[in-house]
């Protein structure tokens, strides 16, 4: 997240906004957002395992339909988790299977093209939390240079020289 509001966002960041964030706070339209990350990290922990587990077995007809309900309920639940842009990406690039009942060979695609999207989304969120923490260090240690901050022994800002209590000294 953007520490000061009136920051205009990096495009292609992904910014966590909790689900009761006033319209103020809410970032401006075009900037990709995630409502609910947990709510996400379960459909993708849950969608990974499913195609670990199909990996393994054949399937017949019912665990074929079954596994495309699955699918479609779970594109379905990280839409609505997702902000407008990725919503769009999401669903050009995990487009619902129409068929009534998919071969196995649908479903593992349509299930690793998922996984392959939410892996590189997660990609990005960790890309872009690097990319602000280094912006941050960069910013204090600008701050630090100019003698902005003064400095204690915990690296942090502290008080004034007229004000620090006594110790001793070697």
């Amino acid at each position: 997240m953007n520490p000061d509001p009136g920051q205009i966002p990096t495009p292609g960041v992904v910014q966590a906004v909790p689900v009761d964030a006033q319209a103020e706070q809410a970032p401006p339209p075009g900037t990709e957002t995630i409502t609910e990350p947990a709510k996400l990290l379960r459909i993708a922990s849950m969608v990974r395992e499913l195609l670990d587990e199909t990996r393994q077995t054949s399937l017949d007809e019912p665990g074929r339909k079954r596994l495309a309900e699955i699918y479609g309920r779970s594109v379905g639940e990280l839409s609505d988790v997702l902000s407008g842009d990725l919503r769009e990406e999401l669903a050009s690039l995990a487009p619902p299977i129409e068929d009534a009942v998919p071969t196995e060979s649908e479903l593992r695609v349509a299930q690793a093209q998922l996984v392959g999207w939410l892996e590189g989304l997660f990609h990005g969120i960790q890309a872009a939390m690097f990319a602000q923490q280094a912006a941050a260090r960069a910013q204090f240690e600008e701050l630090r240079r100019r003698g902005l901050l003064a400095q204690n022994p915990q690296g942090g800002p502290g008080p004034p020289e007229n004000e620090r209590a006594p110790g001793q000294y070697l």
